[in-house]
């Protein structure tokens, strides 16, 4: 098996949101088509940030002051 090809869903959801905003029309099909691409959006968003986990960097403590 060679390398894993992994999907770009940042770029797939720009995507589905540019044509759910090209259906600006108020009639049937551009509604429901409309409701299926918000669907398929948030699909991809939930797999866009659950793809990567997340790295927590623990914040230094400040240094004790120095009595002068």
């Amino acid at each position: 098996m060679g390398d894993v090809m992994r999907s770009d869903f940042a770029a797939a959801r720009e995507l589905l949101e540019c044509a759910q905003n090209r259906l600006c029309g108020m009639d049937e099909t551009s509604q429901r088509v409309s409701e299926v691409l918000d669907s398929l959006i948030e699909e991809i968003a939930i797999a866009e940030f659950r793809k990567a986990p997340l790295t927590v960097v623990p914040f230094p403590r400040a240094r004790p002051k120095h009595a002068r």
